[in-house]
This record gives C-alpha cells, sequence and structure tokens, in this order.
C-alpha cells in the first residue's frame, strides 16, 4: 500500500462535484505515496450513479497519460472492488504501480431505482423481501436490511437499544474523524425516537447519502524499493465472493443482505492467511444499518453467531473492548459515497496500521480488516498487515 488519499465527506447540498472530488482524492493519494501520475501504470475508477466513463472524466483532471483507466460499478462494494482488480494487476506481473479511485455524487433521500424500462438487479431481492413483510412503500434497502435485524431479534431475542447503542459507538467513533459527517453525539433515546424507518430501524440507525471520494496507490516491492517508497503495510490475503441459492432462500433474512457471502469471503481470507478473527483488533466493516454492523459481527467471526448483542453490551465493538469496529465512525457517521467507501475503509485502515490516525489510533495495530459488500451482489474481504 503505496497511499492513500481521500476528501472530507459531506450531505449532498454541500457535496463538490464527482469529478472534482476524484481528482482531490486522487492526487492526495500519490502525494502520500510521493509519485507522480506519470508514474502510474493503470488506473480504476468506481462510482455507482453516473454516466459511463466518469472515471475518466475524474482522472483526465490528474492527468493525460494515456494508461488504461478501467471504470468499475458493483455497488456498495464498488470500491473494495476496484482495489481487488488492482491487487490482482500488480499481483500478476501486468503492473508495477496502480492507482485506484472510488467516488460518488449523490442526491438527497432514499437510494431509489433510475431505469424503470428493463428488469431490476434486485428484481429477485424485491420478492425475497416483499413474500416475507409485505411492506412495498418502504426504500428497498431499509426492507432488506431492517428484514435482516427483525431474523436477529426473533432468533437470537437480540434487542432493538442493541441497534441503537451501535449507532450511538458510530457517533462516538466519528467525533475524531474530520472525514466524517455525522460527528455530534447521540444517546440510546435519541436514536430509538427518531422517525421509524422500517422496524426495527430508525432514522438513526441508517446511514445517509453522500458525497465524497477516496483512493488508493498500490505498488510491487520491486518498484516501492526503486521509488523510495514505505514498504511495511501489504495487503496480505483478499477474497471476493458473490451470492449463492442460500440468498434467495426464505426462512433467513440475513442471508439476503450478504450474510453468508461475507462468511465465505472472511474464512477465505483466514484459511489464506493463517490469521483467526481473535488475532484482529481493528476493523471497518459494512454499517450501511445498525443491524448490519451487529450481523456482521458474526459473518467475520468476530464472535459466534447469535452473540453479537452481548459483543455490544461487553463493549467488545469499541476502545477497551476486544476489537475496535469502525474507528472511522463507518457508514452510519462518516458517510457512505457508494463508490468511495471501500477505498475510504482502506484509507483509515492503513493510517491505523502507520500509526497516524491520530484520536482514532488502536494500540499496537499489526493487523486490520476490512469489510464492504454490495447487494446484487458482491461482498470483499481484505487483510492488511504491518510487515515491518
Amino acid at each position: 500500500m503505496a497511499g492513500v488519499g481521500m476528501v472530507p465527506f459531506s450531505k449532498p447540498s454541500a457535496g463538490a462535484k464527482y469529478e472534482v472530488m476524484g481528482a482531490s482524492a486522487a492526487r492526495a493519494a500519490l502525494q502520500d505515496a510521493g509519485l507522480d501520475y506519470s508514474d502510474v501504470q493503470q488506473a480504476y475508477a468506481g462510482w455507482v450513479y453516473g454516466d459511463s466513463t466518469s472515471g475518466q472524466t475524474a482522472l483526465y483532471g490528474v492527468g493525460l497519460t494515456g494508461i488504461p483507466i478501467i471504470n468499475v460499478n458493483n455497488n456498495c462494494s464498488t470500491g473494495s472492488t476496484a482495489l481487488f482488480l488492482a491487487r490482482q494487476s500488480v499481483e500478476s506481473g501486468a503492473a508495477d504501480c496502480v492507482l485506484v479511485v472510488g467516488f460518488e455524487q449523490m442526491s438527497r433521500g432514499a437510494i431509489a431505482a433510475v431505469w424503470a424500462d428493463r428488469t431490476s438487479p434486485f428484481a429477485v431481492f424485491d420478492t425475497v423481501a416483499q413474500d416475507d413483510d409485505g411492506q412495498e412503500d418502504t426504500p428497498m434497502a431499509a426492507r432488506y436490511f431492517g428484514g435482516a435485524g427483525r431474523e436477529h431479534m426473533e432468533r437470537f431475542g437480540t434487542k432493538k437499544e442493541t441497534f441503537a447503542k451501535i449507532s450511538v459507538k458510530s457517533r462516538h467513533h466519528a467525533a475524531n474523524n474530520p472525514y466524517a459527517v455525522f460527528r455530534d453525539p447521540v444517546t440510546v433515546e435519541q436514536v430509538l425516537e427518531s422517525a421509524r424507518i422500517f422496524d426495527p430501524l430508525t432514522r438513526l440507525m441508517c446511514c445517509p447519502p453522500t458525497c465524497g471520494a477516496a483512493a488508493a496507490v498500490i505498488c510491487s516491492p520491486t518498484f516501492a524499493a526503486a521509488h523510495g517508497i514505505d514498504p511495511s503495510i501489504v495487503i496480505r490475503a483478499q477474497a471476493m465472493t458473490t451470492d449463492t441459492p442460500s440468498s434467495f432462500e426464505t426462512g433467513d433474512r440475513r442471508r439476503l443482505v450478504g450474510f453468508e457471502m461475507s462468511r465465505q469471503a472472511a474464512q477465505q481470507v483466514y484459511a489464506a492467511s493463517g490469521v483467526a478473527p481473535e488475532d484482529i483488533r481493528v476493523v471497518e466493516l459494512h454499517d450501511c444499518f445498525a443491524t448490519n454492523e451487529l450481523i456482521s459481527y458474526e459473518a467475520l467471526g468476530l464472535t459466534p453467531e447469535g452473540t453479537g448483542e452481548r459483543f455490544v453490551e461487553d463493549g467488545d465493538n469499541t476502545y477497551g473492548g476486544r476489537v475496535v469496529t469502525n474507528p472511522s465512525g463507518g457508514l452510519l457517521s462518516k458517510g457512505h459515497p457508494l463508490g468511495a467507501t471501500g477505498l475510504a475503509q482502506c484509507a483509515e485502515l492503513v493510517w491505523q496500521l502507520r500509526g497516524s490516525a491520530g484520536a482514532r489510533q488502536v494500540d499496537g495495530v499489526q493487523l486490520a480488516l476490512q469489510h464492504n459488500i454490495g447487494l446484487g451482489g458482491a461482498a470483499v474481504v481484505t487483510l492488511y498487515e504491518r510487515v515491518s
């Protein structure tokens, strides 16, 4: 990991144009690496809402060098998917230095379908969710993830207050992150009393639409040595999975939102690296809704299935506990500009491994885990390591 960079995330009403944010994040990552754009051999640009060559538009603001620029769109896992492709390129020897940038210029309000004249990529998801809850007027993402939270409550007796405590923890962490949108503290009572979206979800348990951008530069060890780049932060293992038939089996709404593909990706990373979940002390995971943060604790093996509530109640998900989850504030408080999210997670974990995260710093970090999902679907789990 040669360099990382990002711009402060913002509400849609205050956001800059995507090409400005994307170029700014890319320049920040290059500066962090001590490189010029002319040193980059390939670039991957991730975004979800935009026209076909938005990546070129953003990166042309950085330079015009003629390198391949590949646009990536994989819903909310776009940024980490772009990183996955870039890592493969370097690992295979196809390129020695690759830039990855993710950005999103979002509109206000819940995410909705854009194209009404073709089959929705969520048609099968909607069918399963509708069969389960019968509420068509609720925003689709809230219906999916709210249903998954309800599943956990019914199976394991999890309380709505536990999900509220996750939102409170998120704001507490974000207070120390200058890149985060929501930094003011909230109480459990405020979370529970905020507008009901889809039981058990309230407004303060849901991530906001956000504008933002983040970027990373990855390179081979040989390139790092030749250019005086600090080689100490590396990707030790990475896995990407997609849905299997179990995602759409009725009877377990957690599977619809990626529980199984997240678990499979995590297990592949643990097997490839020889690292166990117990070895992890800091995680950036996909908390698009407070319900999904709790479900993801279990999918990633941070706590056994069914014990997520105890994990929260014991404070094992924050400073002073077993593993600090989302020190950045996560999607709930930092924000969720879809194409940028995976790379913002990457940047936070690189800073943690460098020991440069300031007031957010987790003590003694040698390993850091990233989890990013997109419905439709994809899960990317990445294990970073400080090797020297």
